[in-house]
């Protein structure tokens, strides 16, 4: 199979995914023109990431990739709130929640690539235009399955008030993001400082977890599941994929296998590194 034909695959298979899960998801919810609002959520995501990709490919350049990923994510949800009029206590705070992570994650995620002058994940494909596009076309996908839930619940043609599924899902949201937002900071200060240069972090959160701002990116997409349990039905169902396509990426893809190999690399023959590796747990933080 040849590489070009392998692309071409790549690029049909994520569209389809994404494109697919706004079709299902949406056949229940709220309707503009007689087209599903979530569906045409999903088709925002791409276009926009699709649009950007276009001067990118031509400077040979992944500077803005994370942050599209940001504005995919907030435009996304903004154009479900605008055509999904009126909404619901749920609804409304589902969206709140998505572009405030989606605002702070961006933001940081890009000015890191500007602190690091690139994204070392690009250096091959960014100069290939199929493969990059690819990139691209995953990151449309990867909006749409994420923002699952919270799409279904601004969407959705039955909204139920709040209950205890959202005050539990709301909690988890909230300590996920916590985590996440705490761990970023003190990986960022510890970088920060020279006398740290060349060593990994073991402190703060990170004496806890090898991963724990994966753990909480996790945990905040559970709670926004956890909220919209009461209004799936049917179709909506698929929405559940939310979660556990986060758990994929970061547990098998492009979150902790690549940062474990990175790692190894680096400080293989360090051997508080390998007892740091040995006695620390990969994602759940140890309590004690």
């Amino acid at each position: 199979m040849s590489k070009t034909f392998k692309t071409f695959v790549a690029l049909l298979v994520f569209t389809i995914l994404g494109l697919g899960v706004g079709y299902i998801a949406g056949g229940e919810g709220k309707a503009f023109q007689g087209t599903s609002i979530f569906f045409l959520c999903a088709l925002w995501a791409f276009v926009v990431n699709w649009l950007v990709f276009i001067p990118s490919a031509l400077a040979k350049t992944e500077k803005y990739y994370d942050l599209t990923g940001a504005f995919t994510y907030i435009t996304m949800i903004i154009l479900a709130v605008y055509l999904a009029q009126p909404l619901g206590v749920r609804g409304m705070v589902a969206a709140a929640l998505v572009v405030i992570w989606s605002l702070r994650l961006g933001l940081f995620l890009f000015a890191r690539v500007k602190r690091d002058k690139g994204d070392k994940r690009f250096d091959e494909i960014k100069v290939n235009g199929p493969r990059f596009l690819v990139a691209w076309t995953i990151q449309g996908t990867w909006v749409i399955l994420t923002a699952a839930c919270a799409l279904a619940m601004i969407t959705t043609a039955d909204p139920k008030g709040w209950d205890v599924f959202a005050t539990i899902g709301l909690i988890l949201w909230i300590i996920g993001f916590s985590i996440e937002v705490t761990a970023d900071a003190q990986k960022s200060a510890f970088r920060k400082d020279p006398e740290n240069k060349s060593k990994f972090i073991n402190t703060g959160l990170w004496a806890r977890s090898q991963h724990p701002n994966y753990f909480g990116e996790i945990l905040l997409w559970i709670g926004v599941a956890v909220m919209a349990l009461p209004i799936l039905s049917d179709g909506t169902w698929i929405a559940l994929i939310s979660p556990f396509f986060v758990m994929f990426l970061l547990l098998k893809v492009s979150g902790i296998p690549l940062l474990q190999k990175a790692g190894m690399k680096k400080w293989g023959d360090d051997p508080d590194y390998l007892a740091y590796r040995k006695n620390t747990p990969k994602l759940i933080p140890k309590l004690f």
